[in-house]
């Protein structure tokens, strides 16, 4: 199943400063910390702290908060189902790195280990 294209476009609008509250106590109901959620964020994207609360503060869209990213190289390791769609097929770019955020974060609040969590 692919997103539809209003799908896709309702993603790069979406700020990321509106999805990040979500993320944070995603991780806090299930014992993990907002420290760790950085992490995979960091490993993810490459921002820091300063960068990502820059992003935050200014309330980036998912466009502008995956344009200013470099995406680690193994992100195209991250695979399985996140919302009903599996990330390794996901055609449109910009929603395929939201579902891998989305995806990490979900293994992060499973209990996946850390190492696991940022494969290799």
């Amino acid at each position: 199943m692919q997103p539809t294209p209003e799908h896709n476009e309702k993603i790069a609008k979406l700020t990321f400063a509106s999805v990040y509250p979500h993320y944070v106590a995603k991780m806090e109901k299930k014992g993990r910390t907002k420290a760790e959620l950085h992490q995979i964020i960091e490993w993810l994207t490459g921002f820091d702290e300063k960068k990502l609360s820059e992003l935050i503060e200014s309330k980036a869209s998912f466009a502008t908060f995956f344009e200013q990213a470099t995406l680690h190289p193994n992100a195209k390791l991250i695979r399985g189902l996140i919302c009903g769609y599996r990330v390794e097929e996901i055609e449109n770019p910009l929603t395929q790195k939201v579902r891998y955020l989305d995806k990490l974060v979900d293994e992060l609040a499973k209990g996946k280990k850390m190492e696991k969590v940022m494969r290799g």
